[in-house]
């Protein structure tokens, strides 16, 4: 018998002791051979319950194929059977993530699911460990964020203006209504606000659509594009007042002078009534720019409405101001049965000095005189 004939039986050997469950003859069968199949040897050392060998076949595999899915996760299962919980955990998460990228057959599902499981028994038991190393000390809402973010609870989500990024701002969603001087003056206007915006809708309930077809250039990919049930009634547009609004509203007009707007011609001030239709969803998008940051007055603010901006989302109460930076990605939903409105309006980043304020108001206004306006469509 030639060598090739003589490996070739000893394997069929093995494989049929394996099939009939007789571990121990497979294994001499295999021990006998002078280059055994790796993953044969592995499951012949898995029924004799020989962790450390099947270990070591495997290992043979992944030094040539490291992304095997099979040897992957059978290495997996066997540190688990050695007791290293970590060790486990991370074959496991390569195993899952080569199966993400590349697939799995339907004999692999069953481990796909065994190495989902000990993933997630994992994941509970690092929180617990974490937990425990801080449960003596007060909330700490950055450290809270801090750990959710490395357990996978939560997404960072960063400044990506559609248009202008202005470096080094702080990565912050929503600033605190307390953090401003100027909130409080323009919270306690809320009711007069609310008075004339009832008067306006007395007369036509509807506002134009927060996202228009331009008469030039391209239609905006927003879905609401044209649908007032996001709907706007502007103040101040693209840098000038709407004086017809302005004259029915001066409760609005004075609440608006409090805030320190942007100065930028054919582009700021901006402000307007922002309407939310019953069962109307704003797709998640980024602003134009991150030197500003948006605020919103509610007004009409029913319950199961709310803005997420990055990973934090807030309902609006009527009379508190949300603040927050809209080059984060943010949408916002109505789904009660009443309509939401707001009064939305944008300020300086307080963190941009007064003379990058004027640089930045230059360089706005040569931007758009060099070429069409960007405007913001939600999209």
């Amino acid at each position: 018998m030639t060598d090739r004939a003589r490996e070739s039986a000893l394997q069929e050997a093995a494989i049929a002791a394996l099939r009939r469950g007789d571990a121990a003859v497979a294994r001499a069968a295999l021990h006998d051979m002078a280059a055994p199949p790796p993953m044969l040897l592995a499951q012949a050392c898995n029924r004799t319950g020989d962790w450390d060998g099947e270990a070591a076949a495997l290992r043979r595999i992944l030094r040539e194929q490291p992304r095997d899915l099979p040897a992957l996760l059978a290495m997996g299962q066997n540190a688990l059977r050695r007791g290293d919980d970590r060790e486990a955990t991370r074959w496991c998460r390569a195993a899952v993530a080569q199966a993400a990228a590349t697939g799995a057959p339907p004999q692999l599902q069953p481990m796909l699911l065994q190495a989902q499981a000990i993933l997630n028994n994992a994941s509970a038991r690092f929180e617990d460990h974490l937990s425990a190393a801080i449960s003596d000390l007060p909330a700490l809402p950055r450290i809270t964020l801090a750990t959710d973010l490395l357990l996978g609870k939560s997404q960072l989500y960063l400044q990506q203006p559609s248009m202008f990024y202005f470096p080094g701002l702080p990565q912050r969603a929503f600033y605190e209504r307390e953090e401003f001087d100027w909130v409080a003056a323009i919270e306690a206007m809320t009711d007069d606000i609310v008075g004339e915006l009832n008067a306006v809708r007395a007369g036509a309930a509807d506002f134009a659509p927060y996202v228009e077809t331009p008469s030039h250039g391209p239609a905006p990919n927003n879905p609401l594009r044209d649908d007032p049930s996001w709907g706007a009634y502007y103040f101040w547009q693209s840098g000038k007042p709407v004086a017809d609004h302005a004259a029915r509203c001066p409760a609005v007009m004075a609440a608006l002078d409090l805030a320190p707007r942007p100065i930028i011609a054919g582009r700021s001030p901006m402000a307007l009534w922002s309407l939310l239709k019953p069962g109307t969803h704003i797709q998640p998008h980024h602003g134009l720019l991150n030197t500003r940051l948006i605020c919103h007055l509610p007004l009409l603010a029913p319950s199961d409405c709310a803005l997420r901006v990055g990973a934090e989302t807030r309902a609006w109460r009527t009379s508190e101001m949300l603040i927050f930076d809209d080059s984060v990605e943010h949408e916002a939903w109505n789904r009660s049965t009443e309509t939401r409105v707001v009064l939305l309006f944008e300020v300086w980043r307080p963190e941009i000095q007064p003379e990058e304020r004027e640089a930045l108001a230059r360089l706005f206004e040569a931007i758009d005189q060099f070429g069409p306006a960007e405007i913001d469509t939600g999209g």
